[in-house]
């Protein structure tokens, strides 16, 4: 008997051990991948885009999520709108990938056609009778905040997603994400459920052997350490960092640049976890030598030295320096293959080969993004053999994957699982 035919006599929690990895019918599993899709993918806000994605009235793009897809949309009056990507006459997808500058939605199976507002305005062959209003494109929930852009395709979503966009917005209103455009556009395939791709992005215990280029900007004992394994001399130097980035935090936070730290998990349907943290070397970017990539600013900036603003949210995470941000995002595949795409976003107005070098700028997290799907390809094959069983979680370097992990379990039995 599976972990999943207990459930109607249990509860799904009862079979994990808390501070541990999950058991491993969770990660591959098809009755855990549905439940996964339909709890956190169908009923829950996710992010599936950027602003830079439509950046014009008439341009439009495709996500598709399971077996769901969705229009989002520019209209006319340049408001972000979201639409089930599906002709009312025979169901017939409406666009394949993208679209740029239309006025109308064509099916192009028997000519139904919408305005970008989704209302049907041309229907041959159907009759003097015929009501079109009665049969526009059928509207998605769709939120936008810093330039990215969230979707819920439960008709009844999550109210508190109000509280994340305004946490949101502030954070990153000084980058002006949405008026940035795109200098890079990146998808992998990661041969791995998507929660180990969560899990490896919740932790940096694996960066110092596996991130040569990335641990070049991070200050090493900032993503947790055991006391013990330290020397006194590494303490001491530790504890001067941080009474030095305390008070680098208190005067970005004096500027208006909010940095505190932020970890939104028990009891909230939308998961948010935010900080700003120092960055090494030059201090201004995700860089090999951590100097600013972009000489043109984000936004109104003109401090170069803005630190790494963290952003994590249940199927993304995100990185936003003064001269540029890197935004990615995932949707599962399958029980054993996530999607994951990452955009590096710039000025609008900066210049490839002027204002930016594009190996420069994505060199860091390109590599990164490699080596992760590396290790989650390894980590599934690792939790779908027959010797796994569940392994302890480190206290100092993993309490974000537990944490993280707790949420999941909680929002799992809200939904009755």
């Amino acid at each position: 008997m599976t972990i999943f035919s207990q459930v109607n006599a249990s509860k799904l929690s009862d079979t994990v051990t808390p501070g541990h990895t999950l058991p491993a019918a969770l990660y591959i599993s098809d009755e855990a991948f549905q439940i996964d899709m339909d709890v956190f993918f169908f009923k829950s806000w996710i992010l599936v885009g950027f602003e830079a994605d439509i950046p014009e009235e008439g341009d439009a793009r495709v996500v598709d999520i399971g077996n769901a897809s969705v229009l989002l949309v520019r209209d006319d009056d340049e408001n972000v709108r979201a639409f089930h990507n599906s002709c009312r006459h025979r169901g017939s997808r409406l666009v394949e990938d993208r679209v740029e500058g239309i006025s109308r939605f064509v099916c192009p199976y028997h000519q139904w056609t919408y305005d970008l507002e989704g209302n049907l305005v041309h229907a041959p062959h159907m009759g003097q009778t015929f009501d079109k209003t009665c049969h526009s494109l059928r509207p998605v929930n769709v939120r936008t905040a810093g330039g990215m852009i969230f979707i819920c395709l439960a008709e009844d979503a999550p109210a508190d997603i109000d509280e994340v966009l305004a946490e949101l917005e502030t954070r990153l209103a000084p980058f002006d994400l949405s008026n940035a455009k795109i200098a890079f556009d990146q998808t992998i395939t990661e041969e791995g459920n998507w929660k180990l791709s969560v899990d490896n992005n919740r932790e940096c215990y694996h960066c110092e052997g596996s991130h040569p280029e990335l641990i070049n900007t991070f200050v090493g004992l900032d993503i947790g350490f055991d006391p013990e394994d330290v020397s006194a001399e590494e303490l001491r130097d530790y504890e001067r960092h941080c009474i030095d980035a305390a008070a680098q935090v208190a005067e970005w936070e004096a500027r208006g640049y909010v940095s505190h730290a932020i970890e939104r998990y028990d009891g909230h349907e939308t998961l948010l976890r935010t900080q700003r943290f120092v960055i090494s070397g030059a201090g201004e970017s995700h860089t090999l030598d951590g100097a600013a990539a972009v000489r043109k600013l984000l936004g109104e900036n003109t401090d170069p030295k803005l630190g790494d603003l963290h952003i994590h949210l249940s199927n993304a995470w995100h990185h936003a320096f003064a001269d540029h941000a890197v935004f990615s995002y995932l949707v599962p595949v399958s029980p054993t293959r996530t999607a994951l795409r990452t955009v590096w976003l710039v000025n609008k107005d900066a210049v490839e080969g002027v204002d930016y070098d594009l190996e420069k700028l994505t060199e860091v997290w390109i590599a990164t993004n490699q080596q992760d799907a590396d290790l989650v390809a390894l980590a599934q094959k690792g939790v779908q053999s027959f010797g796994y069983r569940p392994g302890p979680l480190s206290p100092f370097t993993e309490r974000t994957v537990a944490v993280n992990q707790e949420w999941y379990l909680e929002r799992l039995r809200a939904h009755g699982y």
